[in-house]
């Protein structure tokens, strides 16, 4: 998954400015008790990523 995808799935399930918040502020235990911002810096793959906020927030089989 490309970074560009990524974020706009945050976008579309978050909206923006709540997107960017939550990336930077809420650990996620699944991405080693980081949060979605230090994730992507030390490296983890986009779609990891994009995992573990599925997950954590339950989102919708569709959205995966």
């Amino acid at each position: 998954m490309r970074l560009t995808v990524f974020w706009n799935n945050m976008y579309e399930q978050f909206g923006e400015a709540y997107a960017h918040s939550l990336a930077k502020d809420y650990v996620i235990e699944a991405l080693g008790s980081r949060t979605v911002d230090g994730a992507l810096a030390d490296g983890v793959a986009a779609k990891e990523v994009w995992r573990a906020v599925c997950d954590a927030f339950d989102l919708p089989v569709t959205v995966r």
